[in-house]
């Protein structure tokens, strides 16, 4: 995907997230980076609705991961919050890699932590302008992604 897409609400960036849910299947690995208030379990919210997973998806950060069934026969929702975990051997004691198949993945706060899952997954920036956490602040997303699944993928119909 060329440059940022511009989400000025959290409605937009839930709705991305939702555009994007319903397109993505089983083994999909998607990385989310941004800054706390940048609004990447907004995003995961409407990644869920997309997937049609149960809910209500809230930030796993004391629990690290939270499985979200789907309820309409497709992949379950693994989100998961890296922001605990110290290095890769600790996301890696989580056994991600058994439901990593089967499922959508999404771990916040994965950068640099993640990437030993998949070669394949796509990458979302989530920023946010200025220092204020408004919901209605206006956030920007770049997605990006890595390996064979997603050259082929056109993620310019997320704008």
């Amino acid at each position: 995907m060329n440059g940022p897409v511009e989400l000025p609400t959290a409605d937009d960036t839930r709705a991305l997230g939702r555009r994007l849910g319903s397109r993505l299947r089983a083994g999909d690995l998607v990385v989310l980076t941004g800054d706390l208030g940048a609004g990447k379990t907004t995003f995961t919210q409407g990644l869920g609705e997309g997937l049609g997973v149960r809910g209500p998806v809230t930030s796993p950060t004391f629990v690290i991961a939270r499985v979200h069934p789907s309820t309409v026969g497709g992949p379950d929702l693994v989100h998961v919050d890296a922001y605990r975990l110290g290095d890769g051997a600790e996301l890696d004691d989580l056994d991600l890699d058994t439901s990593l198949e089967e499922s959508v993945t999404v771990v916040e706060w994965g950068e640099g932590l993640a990437e030993v899952l998949a070669q394949d997954r796509l990458e979302v920036l989530l920023q946010r302008s200025g220092s204020d956490a408004a919901d209605d602040q206006t956030r920007t997303a770049v997605l990006r992604g890595q390996g064979p699944r997603w050259a082929q993928a056109v993620l310019e119909e997320e704008r």
